[in-house]
């Protein structure tokens, strides 16, 4: 049987101590390192590239959904957490398996055993998609943080700091106080995951934040143009035209 390279990320050292008494006891896996926090989680994957990734949700610096939209290698995802609305959701979103803290030894073997069977049945692991963390919150909760990996940097900002984003294929590009950062998500992701009464879609490939915009131009019957505090120009379709002047109390 194939050995299976480990790497623990959870803030909790109490927690990393179990579980690492746990996978100590199994012959067929290798800790390869334990992380307190998600900068050092990214760093460890990317540069290790383990087979699982035992994932606590919530950490200081980045918390668990933002590691997996900054993972660069293919990685078995077992989500690690209290918080039972979050276990559902990840689960069902993208990873392999979680546990619910306090968890038994039982239901741990149980889970490795998720575990060995995708790797024995040669099924690759998956990256979960930058959409993992809109798919996991609870109804009503927004993003209130983006990051973005730029090269081997990382970046967090908040989102009320974003001006606009554009797509760009399967990327979009976030543009916030004159820098701009491509990232591999669908704008329709990202439009689902912030707050709908500080941004909006005023074109099919355009996200803006409403703050930032200081008049509305028209242009035709049909087309009008944003004009922002910086004199970025962006395109408004009808349809953003209409959801625009709703949300603005017009007519």
């Amino acid at each position: 049987m194939k050995t299976l390279r480990a790497v623990i990320a959870d803030d909790e050292e109490l927690a990393r101590r179990i579980l690492r008494e746990y996978l100590a006891a199994e012959s067929d896996i290798e800790i390869l390192q334990e992380c307190a926090n998600g900068f050092d989680a990214v760093k460890a994957v990317n540069e290790l590239q383990p087979d699982v990734l035992f994932l606590d949700v919530q950490m200081p610096k980045l918390d668990g959904f933002e590691v997996l939209e900054l993972l660069d290698a293919p990685v078995a995802i077992v989500f690690v957490t209290a918080f039972d609305q979050y276990a559902m959701r990840a689960f069902d979103a993208a990873a392999l398996d979680y546990l619910l803290k306090p968890f038994s030894t039982e239901r741990f073997r149980a889970s490795l055993d998720r575990v060995r069977m995708r790797f024995n049945a040669a099924t690759p692991a998956t990256l979960p998609p930058g959409e993992l963390k809109t798919t996991a919150r609870p109804p009503g909760e927004y993003m209130e943080r983006l990051v973005v990996k730029d090269g081997p940097r990382v970046h967090v900002f908040a989102a009320s700091r974003l001006d606009y984003a554009e797509a760009q294929d399967d990327y979009v590009a976030l543009h916030s106080e004159g820098k701009t950062w491509l990232k591999q998500q669908t704008i329709s992701s990202l439009e689902a995951a912030l707050d709908p009464r500080r941004f909006l879609r005023v074109h099919r490939s355009f996200l803006v934040n409403l703050d930032r915009i200081t008049r509305v131009d028209s242009n035709t019957k049909d087309t009008w143009t944003a004009v922002l505090r910086d004199g970025t120009k962006v395109p408004m379709s009808r349809a953003g035209y209409t959801r625009f002047r709703e949300l603005a109390g017009g007519d």
